[in-house]
């Protein structure tokens, strides 16, 4: 998810997508751990988007 996508969320979609983003992080660390992860770049990248949801839904508080 991109920087802008994450901004044209609202509160409740952005808690809706972070939550996604930790399940699909969790479901991701236990096939690393067993060794059947398909794409282990993709944790990197799960805990990217999941700190940009954060970063924007701070930015979007500290403005109010």
């Amino acid at each position: 998810m991109k920087p802008n996508e994450a901004r044209n969320l609202n509160a409740e979609e952005n808690k809706e997508a972070v939550a996604e983003r930790r399940e699909e992080l969790l479901d991701l660390r236990f096939q690393a751990a067993v060794g059947q992860a398909s794409n282990p770049r993709r944790i990197r990248a799960a805990k990217r988007e999941i700190a940009r949801l954060l970063t924007v839904a701070r930015e979007k508080e500290q403005r109010k």
